[in-house]
């Protein structure tokens, strides 16, 4: 089932079950949430007739675009298998690495990717792996450890882990989704599950299911938002929403896979690329973006979060959004205590005539 759907429909889709309701309490019910989302995604948001589908990042049906010639726009590797139907990464075979990559750098400064894929095999619960990863990365077809790519990448990675290899770790399950930035200095911890790193993530079932499974991955103005469709129903939800995240240009798209002692087919059915219409300062317009180097804003480096038995560190810098919506609530709450004051102040003096 194909689709040309926006994750700002996300938020839409939050309000719709309130339309119904009496003014009043249906803007009681949407305050909140308009508070919780403005800055971080509502702000971000590109209306989804603005975007646009940019083919040379894109991998769709029937793949013609695929294959080694000087004028194809993927080149693949490994274990990879080119059909008319989907691009499978790795066979439900032990021991096997695949990739697919895109020729073309891409110069887009806000973006967002829509990866449909499906996970499938014969293995029963917990006896299959190991999982796929999408990348935005300097380099590209550099087979490695990290689901078929090269450790100490440069650039983004989102996993899509299928296999829990911290036993001691039970506070997730998997399959688990994670994001994570590199410069080339941080190495992926296969043993924690890449825990010391990410950005953050969620559990989601992505495995043998009957229907389709998307992930959208969206990028505008330094912020990163990752959801997930894996439920048949036609919805996003939120899988992960991190500030402060910094990505260069003329980076390249691409997908891989790998399989151990246990495995998995891992298929890409598509991948579509929309550039996002977004405007940017004049500063920010006449910076080189080429020479950005990956990073994130944290308020605690990654290597502080080896010990923590959550996995998280999704604290970021207060951004002037931020301040404003914190005042904000502060300023709500101050009118809210005086009018109450006043109606307890009011109903008592009247209540004090009476006995006189």
């Amino acid at each position: 089932m194909a689709r040309e759907r926006s994750p700002a429909s996300w938020l839409h889709s939050q309000t719709s079950v309130t339309r119904r309701m009496p003014a009043c309490r249906r803007i009681t019910l949407l305050l909140p949430l308009w508070l919780l989302h403005f800055s971080s995604v509502y702000s971000d948001i590109t209306d989804g007739n603005a975007e646009h589908l940019k083919r040379e990042h894109s991998l769709i049906k029937p793949y013609q675009g695929v294959g080694t010639s000087p004028s194809s726009q993927w080149d693949f590797s490994g274990s990879t298998l080119i059909t008319s139907q989907y691009v499978r990464l790795t066979p439900d075979e032990r021991s096997k690495q695949g990739s697919v990559w895109n020729t073309v750098p891409c110069y887009l400064k806000d973006w967002e990717m829509h990866v449909q894929f499906k996970i499938h095999g014969s293995g029963k619960k917990n006896l299959h792996g190991d999982g796929f990863a999408i990348w935005y990365t300097k380099e590209r077809l550099h087979h490695g450890p990290v689901f078929g790519n090269q450790d100490h990448f440069v650039g983004l990675a989102i996993f899509v882990d299928t296999f829990h290899n911290d036993l001691q770790g039970t506070d997730r399950s998997f399959p688990y989704i994670s994001a994570m930035v590199n410069n080339g200095s941080l190495p992926y911890d296969h043993g924690k599950d890449g825990r010391s790193t990410e950005l953050g993530g969620c559990s989601v079932e992505v495995r043998n299911q009957d229907h389709d499974t998307y992930l959208a991955i969206r990028y505008s103005k330094g912020r990163l938002t990752i959801m997930v469709d894996v439920d048949d129903r036609n919805d996003w939800k939120e899988c992960i929403d991190f500030g402060g995240v910094r990505l260069p240009t003329g980076y390249y798209f691409g997908a891989s896979a790998a399989t151990g002692d246990l495995s998995d087919n891992h298929d890409i059915i598509s991948m579509k690329m929309y550039q996002l219409m977004v405007e940017h300062t004049p500063e920010e317009d006449n910076q080189d973006w080429t020479k950005i180097e990956p990073s994130v804003s944290l308020l605690k480096s990654p290597k502080d979060n080896i010990d923590d038995p959550t996995g998280n560190f999704r604290s970021t810098p207060l951004t002037g959004w931020k301040v404003f919506l914190l005042l904000l609530c502060a300023l709500l709450g101050i009118v809210v205590c005086a009018v109450v004051g006043a109606v307890v102040f009011q109903k008592r003096q009247e209540r004090n005539k009476r006995f006189y």
